[in-house]
């Protein structure tokens, strides 16, 4: 298998170098560094855990975690990790869209043009496609024009210019009294935004395959040509000053800090310093219901993200534990709802007495200790998993027996209609409902 052809895989899928059992097969070299990876992360306590050593058929094999996006090897190689809802009732090109508008909801990818994105996932890899949105934001501001800046510099110049250095003059120029060596400011292409742009087009040149993707760098590198490359690209962010008529950089640099930072908070080590994209799913997950939910809440309802203001214990004056639900539902600052995202598959039709749904007992008790301290005496806890053919419906509300008047809902959140599907009123569930009464109205169920 070619650089140009990712591997796709979904997430828990297994990776080896020999064929045979259930390991999808990446050449020796790709494996070798994957085993690599695998024993630096044991050695990194509070790391992410992106892969897992496992055996498959008695030999090592590599397990993909549920970290998605892209690996990207030194080789070249890439291996696109796709959500396992994909494996359930999507096919991958399904299952790449639904990564892209995850994405699109974390605050890095605020500029993804998610409908353009969404077309060229159809054809052409992951990395491709965020090279491709890359390159598209730099054209647009050199549509606008670069912009040149005064940076401060030093020279041994044949006219004084700027401000003579008497010491450094001195030094250098004893016998050159026809030179000043002086510090000035000179109005040039050369100013920290340029260069760091240019630092990123160069990185893209060197592992984009698209032919759309390269003839574009290069149109783009002769635009660029007289502008250096950064040399330390942080001091230069570090550096940047907004400035009046700069707000069609915003978009570029965004993107060029993702690729000089690797696209994500998991990198590789040694000599792999090629961008990958790796996000853990739980994260998308609830930024993607979060996003959504908000859209549709009726008036007079807030919604609130990771609310930490609780603690599950006290000693003394101590308290320990802090209970941070994903997202809360207010009406006049009294939490009405408490809500948790899960990126779990359920199956309804596994209800016996072994099964339960596929629910963790973990997140029952999770939520009864959200719900007493968060709603008092009474109200209703909702989780909310992915929808998939096997759970495509709310699931009958469920009591605690220490404490019947909180309520649990088990219901689903349709990724394609981007929706959550509540429970019916007959079945108990008009609370619920209530908060969202503008899905409601507005959506057939």
């Amino acid at each position: 298998m070619s650089a140009q052809e990712p591997l796709e895989v979904f997430e828990f899928d297994l990776l080896s170098d020999e064929d045979g059992g259930s390991a999808r097969l990446v050449p020796t070299s790709v494996f070798a560094w994957l085993l690599g990876e695998c024993a630096r992360q044991n050695e990194e306590e509070d790391g992410p855990k992106w892969l897992r050593l496992r055996l498959n058929r008695g030999r090592p094999a590599v397990q993909v975690t549920n970290y998605v996006g892209v690996i990207r090897s030194p080789q070249g190689f890439q291996i696109e990790v796709l959500p396992k809802v994909g494996r359930a009732d999507e096919s991958a090109g399904g299952a790449r869209k639904i990564l892209i508008q995850m994405l699109a909801c974390l605050g890095e990818f605020r500029h993804l043009r998610t409908a353009s994105a969404e077309l060229a996932a159809e054809k052409m890899p992951l990395l491709e496609v965020f090279i491709a949105e890359f390159l598209e934001a730099v054209r647009r501001c050199v549509q606008r024009g670069i912009r040149s800046g005064y940076e401060p510099n030093r020279g041994n110049l044949y006219a004084l210019r700027g401000k003579l250095l008497v010491a450094d003059n001195i030094k250098r120029n004893l016998v050159r009294p026809d030179r000043f060596y002086t510090e000035y400011d000179e109005f040039t292409l050369n100013r920290p935004e340029n260069r760091i742009l240019r630092k990123a087009m160069d990185m893209v040149k060197g592992i984009t395959r698209n032919a759309e993707n390269q003839r574009l760098a290069r149109e783009l590198d002769f635009i660029f040509i007289d502008i250096p490359s950064s040399i330390d690209p942080f001091r230069d962010f570090a550096t940047i000053v907004r400035q009046r008529g700069m707000d069609h950089y915003t978009e570029p640099l965004t993107w060029a800090r993702l690729i000089i930072t690797g696209l994500s908070p998991v990198t590789g080590s040694g000599t792999n310093s090629s961008p990958s994209l790796l996000y853990p799913m739980e994260t998308l997950f609830e930024a993607f219901v979060a996003k959504h939910l908000r859209r549709h809440l009726a008036p007079g309802f807030v919604l609130a993200s990771q609310n930490g203001s609780k603690h599950l214990v006290r000693q003394g004056k101590r308290k320990m534990f802090r209970l941070k639900p994903d997202l809360l539902i207010s009406e006049q600052s009294d939490v009405r709802l408490v809500l948790d995202t899960k990126w779990k598959l359920l199956d309804q039709a596994s209800n016996g007495a072994r099964e339960k749904y596929l629910l963790s007992q973990g997140d029952l008790y999770q939520l009864h200790a959200y719900g007493h301290n968060f709603l008092g005496n009474r109200g209703d806890l909702i989780l909310i998993y992915p929808r998939t053919a096997a759970f495509s419906e709310a699931l009958e509300a469920f009591e605690y027996n220490s404490s019947p008047q909180h309520r649990l809902w088990v219901v689903p959140f349709c990724l394609s209609e981007r929706r959550l599907l509540l429970p019916d009123v007959a079945t108990g569930g008009g609370e619920v409902r209530r908060a969202f009464v503008k899905m409601a109205s507005s959506l057939h169920e």
